[in-house]
């Protein structure tokens, strides 16, 4: 009898909706705060579109005066023709001997004279004039002479046909020749071009085509003969067919597959060298350059452009070392001054090619910057390979030498990023490696630097490309893997002053931080927090910053509880939100007041919520996150102005005009409410918190609605709140719940009614409103899905029927199914569905063996009991 009675005595125990029968684990309670706690998810901050492409946006708070302009003028005149000089790369020494040149084979004998530097302009000409008048000779049919070829080679002379081939060739070029200005070393009366190979028919007609054919050219000097006829030294040949640039097929290479014998004479290579070169410019270049100069329509002028470019890397001669890069400098130069964005497009492409510096380099990249300025010329851009140039000079110059340049590059680049096809080329060529090796640079710049100010304009540009280069996902991994987190901290720190350059990193990070790799990594930066909080706390009123940044840290706590723990303990975090939200409450109700007083109230309110109560959902979402945190979240809900603004809030918003916030709000009072501690300010505002919940409760906003229930949930286990239900008759408001076919509804309305059924008192008021039978079709329908759901149930009927003395007097018609449904639930073959995955199945099998099991057994024995008799019905698996 003794154990009987312990036995009920142990049944007759009521069970509690958060209670805990033992004590748990750290990991048990955090598991089952978050099955009860939630965190709140929200819309990313709204970043609207410029309306025009600018240097900086119309946002930006540098003075005009102190940044570079977008705007200028730009003409053939802003480039320096000094600056456009070759360089030779090569330190001469001087000669131990005097050299020798034999002119024709019937002046050997006579007396050599050296060649002197010309004394005054006269000689100058002349000296200019030597390589037309070496043409000139080839036109008249002189460049081959049967004198310059040995006796016993006189079988490989060239047929009548060659001088006359190469006659037609110069003339061709006639006009073009007599253009040439630019000076040569050694004059046609100190050299000769000798031709050392049969020309076939073929190869003069690929010659007169403009192909290099077979020709082998060579210098000569003094040389001495061999006994066999052949020159002591052996000719150096360049077959002008062989020669490619690596990566490129090419007819005219200058180095690569050259057959030079090694003399040590390096000035005699140079003169090979300058030679085939002269003979590419004079047949390939001239005759393009002299179409630009005509200046004819823009089409024409885009196709010899774009030829230009392809002859000038066809023969190697991009770059510094052209020797009359001057000459074509000068010429693209001119053309700047026509109004063609096409044009100048095809023009900077070669000009930067062609790796100009100083003020040159500023007035290309200032061109490019203002093609790309008009977003109509995307497609050209798309179509030309001018990105490849701009990447180039990012890489290559350097940084405080060129910045303003570099500031005009980047700004090309940044507005070629607004475009979908190129941002995608961009991340291809490695654009984002690249820019973070600049990013790196200039983090280098300390602040008492002189170039410190001026990079920061650079920065602004940099910043504003990887905010457009983060909506890749391919990027993003790059982003993460070559450590963008640490250098963009940085970035942060040293430009506090700098809003623009904080607003851009801040959207790097609001962007990135909703995907969990790149949150995780941010979530790794420890410094991250306190930056965030002094950005916050300097630039508090500055609302797309504040709103970003709370943002950021929104997702940060939602997806990391090291996270939440952290962040609360950084100095001041606590007092900075209290602070934001205090500033932005009172905008938020002076923006109210003035929409009242303006006759607002029967108009249609926004559909999106205005910026003060923007930032003040945000603003609560972090508050709701950091609760997830047991220590945090007992920490808040003592902080007693935390919870003054929470319910402020839900006082002065209704759901209909600011849904978002008002049920934002609801969650984080509902989390704040799940913690008993001492001194909770929840539980000293529990009866007002509770009344001005039966607003929200009784809306038709059906969220609004489940987010008040919770928060009763948890109330509830007060005996106040419970009366409160009872006064207001809130509990039919439960009941009638029930019939609500959701899931997430039945299970909050259950747990309400568990609380209430704790007090004997109120066990009777689940008889009202057919509260019994709506929670046995809730077990029926939702029971073998929702272990937790059918759980609740069992104890609100357990609670309920503590004292029963008839099953049939307590459940009345429903007696039978009860039975029924518990005996089929019990039974794990018809209970669980062994046809879901392994791991939802046995998570299933944990909640039904844990949770559900012990009770659902205990009220079956307990019905089984007081019932007298079995029913007859037949189970209907589930």
């Amino acid at each position: 009898m003794q154990a009987s009675k312990n036995k009920n005595t142990d049944k007759a125990e009521p069970f509690y909706r958060l209670s805990v029968p033992k004590q748990k684990t750290s990991s048990e309670i955090i598991n089952e705060a978050r099955n009860v706690l939630r965190t709140l998810r929200t819309r990313r901050p709204f970043t609207p579109t410029e309306d025009q492409r600018r240097l900086f946006g119309s946002g930006s708070t540098r003075a005009p005066q102190n940044r570079p302009p977008s705007v200028f003028s730009l003409h053939a005149s802003s480039f320096d023709l000094a600056e456009s000089r070759p360089v030779s790369g090569v330190r001469l020494s001087p000669l131990d001997h005097k050299p020798v040149l034999v002119t024709c084979a019937k002046d050997e004998d006579s007396s050599i004279s050296l060649p002197k530097p010309p004394a005054d302009a006269a000689e100058v000409r002349k000296v200019s004039s030597a390589r037309a008048r070496l043409f000139r000779r080839t036109s008249q049919g002189n460049f081959l002479s049967a004198k310059m070829v040995s006796p016993d080679q006189n079988e490989e002379k060239l047929d009548s046909e060659e001088p006359a081939m190469m006659s037609n060739l110069c003339r061709s070029n006639d006009n073009c020749l007599a253009e040439q200005r630019s000076y040569t070393p050694f004059n046609d009366e100190n050299r000769q071009l000798i031709c050392n190979e049969r020309i076939s028919r073929s190869e003069r007609e690929d010659f007169r085509k403009g192909t290099a054919g077979k020709f082998l050219f060579q210098l000569r000097g003094e040389r001495s003969v061999n006994s066999d006829g052949r020159f002591a030294d052996e000719e150096q040949q360049f077959p002008c067919d062989q020669i490619k640039k690596p990566g490129r097929s090419s007819s005219w290479p200058r180095s690569t597959g050259w057959k030079r014998r090694v003399t040590g004479l390096e000035d005699e290579t140079r003169i090979n060298e300058s030679e085939e070169e002269e003979i590419f410019w004079h047949i390939k270049i001239l005759p393009i350059l002299h179409e630009l100069e005509k200046k004819d329509n823009i089409e024409n002028l885009c196709l010899a452009c774009t030829k230009l470019y392809q002859a000038l890397n066809e023969g190697n001669m991009l770059g510094k070392r052209f020797k009359r890069r001057s000459v074509l400098l000068k010429t693209l130069y001119k053309l700047v001054d026509i109004d063609s964005d096409p044009l100048c497009l095809k023009l900077a492409k070669i000009i930067l090619a062609m790796k100009v510096d100083g003020k040159n380099l500023l007035s290309v990249c200032k061109l490019a910057f203002k093609i790309c300025r008009n977003e109509k010329n995307d497609y050209i851009i798309q179509n030309d390979r001018l990105l490849d140039c701009l990447l180039e000079v990012l890489r290559t110059e350097d940084l405080q030498k060129s910045n303003e340049a570099l500031l005009y590059c980047m700004g090309a680049i940044k507005f070629m990023s607004g475009n979908a096809v190129l941002l995608n080329e961009m991340v291809n060529k490695g654009a984002v490696e690249m820019l973070l090796q600049l990013m790196k640079q200039i983090n280098n710049i300390k602040e008492n630097d002189t170039y410190f100010s001026n990079l920061g304009h650079l920065l602004v540009q940099l910043t504003a490309t990887l905010r457009n280069l983060a909506d890749l996902p391919p990027a993003r991994r790059q982003l993460i893997c070559n450590g963008a987190v640490s250098e963009l901290c940085v970035a942060l720190e040293q430009r506090m002053n700098a809003k623009d350059v904080c607003t851009y990193i801040v959207r790097i990070f609001s962007k990135l931080s909703s995907y969990n790799d790149f949150c995780a990594a941010l979530a790794d930066c420890s410094r991250c927090y306190d930056l965030f909080l002094a950005l916050l706390n300097k630039h508090q009123k500055q609302q797309d910053l504040v709103i970003r940044i709370i943002f950021i840290l929104g997702n940060l706590t939602a997806k990391n509880n090291q996270a939440r723990e952290q962040f609360f303990k950084e100095k001041g975090s606590v007092n900075t939100l209290i602070s934001l939200f205090q500033t932005y409450r009172e905008l938020d109700l002076n923006a109210q007041k003035w929409y009242h007083e303006r006759g607002g109230e029967g108009k249609k309110r926004p559909k999106h919520p205005s910026e003060a109560e923007d930032v003040l959902i945000k603003l609560i979402r972090v508050l709701a996150n950091l609760s997830i945190h047991p220590s945090v979240g007992a920490a808040l809900a003592a902080a007693h102005r935390v919870v003054e603004l929470l319910v402020t809030v839900l006082e002065y918003k209704s759901v209909d005009d600011s849904e978002e916030l008002v049920i934002s709000a609801a969650t984080a009072i509902n989390n704040l409410s799940y913690y008993k501690v001492k001194s909770s300010a929840v539980q000293d505002k529990k009866l007002h918190i509770a009344e001005i919940l039966l607003k929200l409760l009784m809306s038709n906003n059906m969220d609004g609605v489940v987010e008040a229930v919770r928060v009763f949930g948890n109330l509830s286990q007060y005996h106040e709140i419970c009366d409160f239900i009872i006064q207001k008759k809130i509990y039919k408001f439960m009941i009638a719940l029930l019939d609500a076919k959701n899931q997430d509804v039945c299970f909050s309305a259950c747990g309400v009614l568990l609380n209430l059924t704790v007090d004997k008192n109120k066990r009777a008021l689940l008889m009202e409103e057919g509260g019994i039978g709506k929670l046995v079709d809730c077990l029926r329908d939702f029971g073998p899905a929702d272990w937790q759901l059918a759980c609740l149930i069992c104890k609100t009927l357990w609670n309920y029927s503590e004292n029963i003395t008839s099953a049939a007097s307590y459940f009345g018609e429903d007696t039978d199914t009860l039975l029924v449904l518990l005996t089929s639930l019990l039974d794990e073959e018809l209970a669980l569905d062994y046809s879901l995955d392994r791991d939802l199945r046995d998570y299933n099998k944990l909640y039904w063996e844990r949770e559900f099991k012990p009770v659902a057994e205990k009220l079956l024995d307990r019905i089984q009991s007081h019932h007298s008799f079995l029913p007859t019905v037949t189970i209907t698996p589930f």
